[in-house]
């Protein structure tokens, strides 16, 4: 799949990302449906730049949410599809006062703060003990959207919190909109 650090690529990427002059959304084409996604750039810029460098070189492409805990998150963005795997670095936290609600957008990390590489969750309802612990940079744009995550969230799953019958990414798309 990638190699040891995309960091290059991602970097390519991002070159053409313009929060002044531009919206941004990410669209996941999921085995469950449609997902758009709007970012908070104003709160949390490297993390919304981080996840738009890295679909913009497909590295969401075929990835698993391989963790769905019912009535709390859905996880994606593991390359190995084990929850242990990322791009080759890390991105430093960006805390913020945005509240952990349903269909926010959120990255997931290690007990370290500022260990979080391609990993994302969103949420299924209010977590008030992320706020400021994780940083949020986005949220489901629509209904239709909040929807496909809270089916997700349902989903049987086994030990491990992982689905029992896979749920994929199939592509994660970047849409752009001039200001």
């Amino acid at each position: 799949m990638f190699g040891k650090s995309s960091k290059t690529e991602v970097e390519k990427a991002q070159q053409s990302i313009d929060f002044t002059t531009h919206r941004y959304q990410l669209e996941l084409d999921t085995t469950a449906g449609l997902i758009k996604l709007d970012f908070w750039p104003d709160v949390a810029p490297n993390h919304c730049k981080n996840m738009l460098g890295l679909a913009m070189i497909g590295f969401y492409d075929n990835l698993l949410f391989h963790r769905v805990v019912p009535g709390f998150v859905i996880q994606g963005g593991c390359p190995t599809g084990t929850g242990t795997g990322g791009p080759g670095y890390q991105v430093n936290a960006e805390f913020n006062e945005k509240k952990h609600e349903a269909g926010v957008l959120s990255m997931a990390r290690s007990q370290d703060p500022n260990s979080a590489g391609s990993q994302f969750f969103l949420c299924l309802e209010k977590v008030p003990f992320l706020d400021r612990q994780y940083t949020a940079f986005g949220k489901t744009a629509d209904d239709a959207s909040l929807e496909v995550v809270q089916a997700i969230g349902k989903v049987k799953t086994a030990a491990g919190d992982r689905p029992v019958s896979d749920v994929m990414i199939k592509t994660a798309k970047v849409l752009s909109t001039p200001l």
